[in-house]
């Protein structure tokens, strides 16, 4: 080709990639026959464009099935794809060495092929399902909804009962600061995984009831209300949840007291979820004779149904959390519960400074202090001026680790006086019913007090009447050594007057 040809070329694809938009370079490797960037790369890729399809496939296949395939299986797949490229059998030549993908090439991969979308799915039951439990929700509000319309049910009277469990000590995943250099990924907690259980019941005009507090326990422990909870009531089972005697109990002692005398004779709607425990025969027969109307939730939809689980017990463990945070941040193990008690002590900031000491013992004090000196240093050269300056920041440093400490050494002393009140009570049994209410735990508490106290002061009569008894006999022989160092036996004796006139 000519050198005037190959200009007039040029100029050619000059101009039709100004009218195209098409770059020049592009026009002469599709005119040329070269490959193109993507067709160059894929010559280069680990799999060929056919295995990635086919992989692509498997992919939406599995997805399509229920079964997504996780990303970190994209590597090992790939692998055996390469290895089977030698082999005809299933079984590969344990001796052929084939270099496996990147770490990055599943990045690569779904980047390639835009039908692919790498997510984050939560694993969840298949019975809870969207569109497993559609048909069941329908019914559900069905059902309720002509319950609902009945003129004879009030809004107060609909209740929704519900329980949860919560972890005593465990610790959740957040977020935290800790050092540059710091590459641990995990942080430690306790082992302790003591399951406590609290049934709540709330009504639709927003009327809570007393809570009932279940422990994983034999009999009751005088420790457990070490805080005042009237009206609460405490079980206790072995695995820390309810069981049929529990459900019955709430159900006669906790919620039909309550809110009897609300309903004035009318129906109460109980809603509850469909755990085995709520629908015995023994509560069934109760809610009947007592026009209590139970509707239990669908199985498999309390997690959309079950308003509590959100309203209610969510917030309540994100604030339990909070104090397990913080308690564990100086260093408690094993943690029940503890009250918060806040101060704030008001500061007339008009008054600090004609009441400030000669030394500084607050931040705020050292602030004003600094401001003083601050007017005062203006006749100071360059270097009094950055010494005293490094000096202020290093105080400012010392009063926010100060801060720090003095709120260690707050949380500290109240759990030390949480602890000295749990030991001082002791882990004493107080009864054997499976379920007690905060009263009964009170006077049963008082009883067994009145008889340790009357114990106590059996013991110690008889230990006077015991040391009265070896003080007289102390007495005895001190007189007769007397006796004897005096060589006096043939003259004197002593004579115990009890025993001689009952002789």
């Amino acid at each position: 080709m000519s050198p005037a040809h190959q200009r007039l070329m040029r100029t050619s694809y000059t101009s039709r990639s100004r009218s195209t938009g098409i770059p020049a370079a592009t026009l002469w490797r599709r005119a040329n026959d070269k490959p193109s960037i993507a067709d160059k790369a894929a010559n280069q890729q680990y799999l060929t464009p056919q295995e990635e399809q086919a992989l692509v496939e498997y992919a939406l296949r599995l997805a399509d099935n229920g079964y997504p395939l996780p990303v970190k299986f994209l590597r090992p797949l790939a692998l055996i794809i390469v290895r089977q490229r030698s082999s005809i059998f299933q079984i590969t030549d344990p001796s052929l060495k084939v270099r496996p993908p990147g770490k990055n090439w599943p990045q690569g991969f779904y980047r390639r092929h835009p039908q692919l979308k790498a997510r984050r799915l939560r694993a969840i039951d298949w019975k809870r399902d969207d569109q497993q439990i559609e048909d069941k929700i329908q019914h559900w509000f069905a059902i309720i909804g002509r319950e609902l319309a009945d003129p004879t049910i009030l809004p107060e009277n609909v209740y929704n009962m519900d329980e949860t469990g919560v972890l005593l000590s465990v610790l959740n995943s957040l977020k935290v600061l800790v050092s540059k250099d710091d590459l641990r990924k995990h942080r430690g907690t306790t082992m302790k995984r003591t399951l406590v259980t609290a049934i709540e019941c709330i009504s639709a005009d927003g009327r809570f009831l007393h809570t009932l507090i279940i422990w994983p326990a034999v009999t009751h422990r005088s420790s457990w209300t070490t805080h005042a909870t009237p009206g609460w009531h405490y079980a206790c089972s072995k695995t820390g949840y309810t069981n049929m005697e529990i459900s019955l109990y709430w159900t006669e002692h906790v919620f039909d007291p309550q809110t009897r005398d609300r309903a004035g004779g009318r129906p109460r709607l109980l809603i509850c979820d469909g755990f085995g425990t709520h629908e015995s025969l023994e509560v069934m027969k109760f809610c009947f004779a007592n026009r209590i109307l139970l509707c239990r939730l669908p199985s498999h939809t309390s997690h959309k149904l079950q308003p509590c689980d959100v309203g209610v017990f969510s917030p309540l463990k994100t604030a339990y959390g909070a104090q397990v945070e913080q308690a564990c941040r100086t260093g408690a193990s094993n943690i029940v519960s503890r009250p918060e008690v806040q101060t704030a002590v008001p500061v007339d900031h008009a008054t600090v400074p004609s009441n400030l000491c000669r030394t500084p013992n607050t931040s705020d004090h050292f602030s004003l202090l600094w401001r003083e000196v601050d007017q005062d240093v203006q006749s100071l050269d360059s270097v009094c001026k950055r010494r005293l300056q490094t000096l202020s920041r290093a105080a400012e440093k010392v009063f926010a680790e100060r801060a720090l400490l003095l709120e260690e050494n707050r949380v500290l002393f109240e759990q030390n006086n949480e602890k000295t009140s749990r030991q001082s009570s002791g882990q004493t049994v107080i009864g054997h019913a499976k379920v007690m209410s905060y009263d009964d735990i009170v006077v049963a508490q008082m009883k067994r007090d009145m008889a340790v106290a009357k114990q106590r002061s059996t013991q110690k009569k008889t230990s006077k009447a015991k040391d009265k008894q070896l003080s007289k006999s102390e007495e005895k022989r001190k007189a007769e050594q007397e006796i004897q160092a005096w060589d006096m036996n043939d003259y004197c004796s002593v004579l115990d007057l009890q025993t001689d006139l009952t002789v």
